[in-house]
């Protein structure tokens, strides 16, 4: 297998604890969730309390025993953001429109703890930069030129991978323009890492300059990984559009509640756990993950 190239860099920064002490994290005891709400129109819920939330496991209902708003400023639990960007040759029409509205989206969201920055071509390199450190995450966008292959799965891994320590509620945005051609990892290698994981994935395919059945195929790719993480894919058809598709994504990270329960089922055997989060007031739709595996540990 070939070896994917990964420059690391950490800023570290400790992680304080929520007030009212509320912890949010992801350990194996919390089963912790990601939840959007929008109505019959599509437009966020935001107003919602714990007590409007009911969650089943595997058809059991459970107790939420934790819960925040992203809009819910020193309440809410921190906020780790990803940034897969696709530097690959194709990029070379697009680049500069497409670094622009990237920056705009990250200074839209300076609530966020840290960033953690994966441009990827052939190779991936990643780099985590804190919150006080805007100025080298635009750098870096600026920085990288476009060339190469396109190793799309490769670097959802390389960033899932580093995320899953992180503590608190982790969005990835994930944009190419194009489909992998260059992965040492395969498609369904990278949907059992999203399944496994608590990351929510807002996709943006830009697709428009691939053939109609490449578009098709890539589309429903994309589209596969973010709704299976609770999130959304985006297709904008214009690089122009790439804005307001980012204001759509910001509206959606601040408008998402964390929703997590102590399971009643003890066992430790890592087995899939379906979940349903349900809101009690009518005529909405929930979005979330659809489950979680269930911690393992070996039997003596």
């Amino acid at each position: 297998m070939r070896m994917m190239t990964a420059v690391v860099a950490l800023v570290a920064a400790a992680l304080p604890s929520a007030p009212g002490g509320q912890v949010f994290r992801s350990a194996v005891d919390v089963a912790s969730f990601g939840v959007t709400v929008v109505d019959r129109r599509g437009t966020l819920v935001t107003d919602l309390v714990q007590g409007d939330f009911e969650v089943l496991e595997d058809g059991r209902p459970q107790a939420v025993t934790l819960f925040a708003r992203g809009d819910g400023g020193d309440a809410a639990p921190p906020l780790h953001l990803g940034l897969l960007f696709d530097t690959s040759g194709s990029m070379e029409e697009s680049i500069r429109f497409s670094r622009s509205a990237a920056i705009k989206f990250l200074n839209t969201v300076q609530e966020a703890r840290d960033i953690t920055l994966v441009d990827f071509a052939t190779e991936v390199r990643v780099v985590r930069y804190g919150q006080n450190d805007f100025a080298r995450v635009v750098e870096r966008i600026r920085a990288r030129r476009p060339d190469g292959n396109t190793a799309l799965y490769d670097a959802l891994g390389v960033y899932l991978d580093g995320a899953a320590m992180e503590e608190g509620r982790r969005i990835l945005v994930l944009y190419t323009d194009g489909g992998d051609t260059s992965s040492t990892m395969t498609y369904p290698e990278a949907q059992d890492l999203v399944r496994a994981s608590d990351i929510t994935i807002y996709a943006i395919g830009f697709l428009s300059h691939l053939r109609q059945s490449e578009q098709l195929q890539q589309r429903m790719k994309v589209q596969g990984l973010a709704e299976m993480s609770g999130g959304l894919a985006f297709f904008p058809t214009v690089a122009e559009d790439l804005d307001p598709t980012y204001a759509k994504i910001a509206a959606e990270i601040r408008g998402q509640y964390t929703v997590g329960f102590l399971s009643t089922n003890a066992k430790t055997d890592g087995s899939w756990r379906k979940v349903e989060i349900r809101v009690k007031r009518p005529g909405v739709k929930v979005r979330t993950r659809p489950g979680y595996f269930a911690p393992y540990r070996k039997q003596p």
